[in-house]
């Protein structure tokens, strides 16, 4: 059985993606030597290399590291990729032919946690916050614990927190990505499932296959674990998760009263034994404060105090692109936010609409996959329906191929708005500026981030401008 504690070099194929990166800084933390490959410099890249890790951005055999630039395999050595590389990809096909094993990211994972006490969530949406926020609790009640998340947490301005003391059983919160199956590498002690609405069609090919991944994913938790669901998710069989979490129904944790209190959320929350009232999340959102209660249910299974537990909320500061402000002045609002699914883009809009009512709110959504986009067009028209006006821009290919006819058009013709426009990456500034809008929102997975600070800079100089 390979021990990681052997390994001296690690090459990581897709190294800028974030569960990549985090695993990169992870082996660098160990003492490994660590390089790797990605398509294009990106921030998170730009950080691995101040930290030490040598990133190529060209798909080229001769700069590969030598520690594999042999035939055959190297005992020392491992070799990570994504399944977001492509299948023609040089460098992959060579390191297959020299003989080398390549490891997906979650069968890693699976070897760094198989002896640790994991928390893992899982969940089409939510699972980064969740996650995210479990550790920040974990930390705030002086539990030494490592996790690998699916952001950056605001918190601690990184993906990848890291246990001091290495000589006691580690603990570990992860999150577990759905994507071609990953999560069933994963033993957890507790599991939290957040959300079953259907996604990565691509890969499951229908929204019951998906399923049938989560309900095996469900399985897996240890024998004297914990399985914590969302309430109403239809696993099959006889899986019956042991604690149940929402926002309103029939469920073992469950917020009440909810409300807006200068642009927080605040709730009283009902759980199997007691009830306590006024929790604050400074971090704004209904689908968070939902994303907060899954959270609470899953550090209480592992046993911190529900006093340490609010404490910890009080002081979590979100995790960047998920309703990451950029702005908050009188004059003007700009939020960023990662939603690239339907449901996430409902749950989004329809916070800012809560927290901002009667304000006029832009939305600029660039889709993510060509599949995606296919599979739920309709969704998508639905959920941006909420916005006053969207700015919609061309669909981001990440790893796939165009299909002929599927287009953001697709979405745009499910509009039930009539103050739309699709446009280029490039047009997308002027279009903002030319807004009356005073909330706007910039969403989506792909390359929008880039211009999060362009726009930011160019919504303070024109609301300057105007006050000056």
């Amino acid at each position: 059985m390979l021990k990681l504690s052997d390994i001296k070099s690690v090459y990581l194929l897709g190294i800028g993606g974030i569960g990549m990166s985090a695993l990169a800084r992870y082996f660098k933390a160990a003492g490994k030597d660590v390089s790797g490959y990605d398509k294009t410099p990106t921030a998170l890249t730009n950080s691995l290399e101040q930290e030490g890790i040598h990133v190529h951005f060209k798909d080229d055999i001769s700069l590969l590291p030598e520690f594999v630039s042999g035939a055959g395999e190297n005992p020392e050595a491992m070799i990570i990729y994504t399944p977001a590389i492509p299948k023609n990809h040089t460098e992959y096909n060579h390191l297959l032919e020299c003989g080398y094993r390549i490891w997906k990211r979650a069968e890693v994972l699976g070897l760094i946690t198989r002896d640790a006490t994991t928390i893992a969530v899982a969940g089409t949406h939510g699972k980064t916050t969740t996650s995210t926020m479990i550790a920040h609790i974990l930390r705030h009640s002086k539990i030494d614990c490592t996790a690998f998340l699916g952001g950056i947490s605001k918190n601690y301005q990184t993906n990848l927190l890291l246990a001091e003391n290495t000589g006691a059983k580690e603990v570990i919160i992860v999150e577990a990505d759905e994507f071609d199956r990953s999560f069933l590498t994963l033993y957890p002690d507790i599991s939290v499932i957040t959300s079953l609405d259907a996604d990565h069609l691509d890969i499951y090919g229908n929204h019951q296959a998906m399923i049938e991944s989560y309900t095996q994913f469900a399985s897996q938790v240890k024998s004297d674990g914990t399985l914590i669901c969302k309430s109403g998710l239809q696993l099959q069989g006889d899986i019956e998760p042991a604690l149940t979490y929402s926002l309103d129904g029939n469920a073992s944790y469950r917020a009440t009263n909810i409300k807006v209190e200068n642009h927080n959320y605040v709730f009283d929350l009902e759980t199997p034994g007691q009830s306590y009232q006024k929790f604050v999340l400074t971090w704004p959102g209904r689908h968070n404060v939902e994303n907060a209660v899954g959270a609470i249910a899953a550090c209480q299974a592992f046993g911190i105090s529900m006093h340490e537990i609010k404490e910890a909320l009080e002081t979590f500061s979100g995790v960047k692109r998920r309703f990451d402000y950029q702005i908050r002045s009188p004059k003007i609002t700009y939020i960023d936010d990662y939603a690239h699914h339907p449901e996430e883009l409902k749950a989004t809009i329809l916070s800012v609409k809560e927290l901002y009512p009667g304000q006029k709110v832009l939305g600029v959504f660039q889709p993510h996959l060509y599949t995606r986009t296919r599979d739920f067009a309709e969704g998508f028209g639905t959920s941006l329906s909420f916005l006053d006006e969207l700015i919609l821009m061309d669909i981001y290919p990440a790893r796939e191929l165009p299909i002929p006819g599927v287009t953001s058009d697709m979405i745009a013709s499910k509009l039930t708005i009539s103050n739309w426009k699709i446009c280029s990456k490039d047009a997308v500034i002027e279009r903002v500026l030319q807004s009356d809008a005073t909330v706007v929102l910039t969403l989506g997975a792909g390359d929008i981030d880039e211009l999060v600070p362009v726009i930011k800079h160019s919504l303070d100089k024109k609301y300057l401008k105007q006050t000056a």
